[in-house]
């Protein structure tokens, strides 16, 4: 399940980098995800809509066996 997470995040990563941010898999425990924005992503006040309407559900339309996606 890691890996397909991670290659998701590859396809995610152009816009993030695009706007001076990244992000990273910091873990992944019954099908929760554990994610870090990094760089511009870290403070941006669009942080939580990036993370639902972008990073969670590209992350669950591969891999619909995780539950949720957090950033810490």
């Amino acid at each position: 399940m890691k890996e397909k997470i991670e290659k998701v995040l590859e396809t995610i990563r152009p816009a993030l980098r695009a706007d001076g941010g990244d992000i990273q898999l910091i873990s992944v425990e019954d099908g929760i995800v554990k994610v870090r924005l990094t760089g511009a992503c870290s403070g941006c006040q669009m942080a939580q809509m990036t993370m639902t309407q972008g990073v969670e559900q590209a992350i669950k339309e591969v891999v619909p066996e995780v539950i949720k996606v957090i950033a810490v």
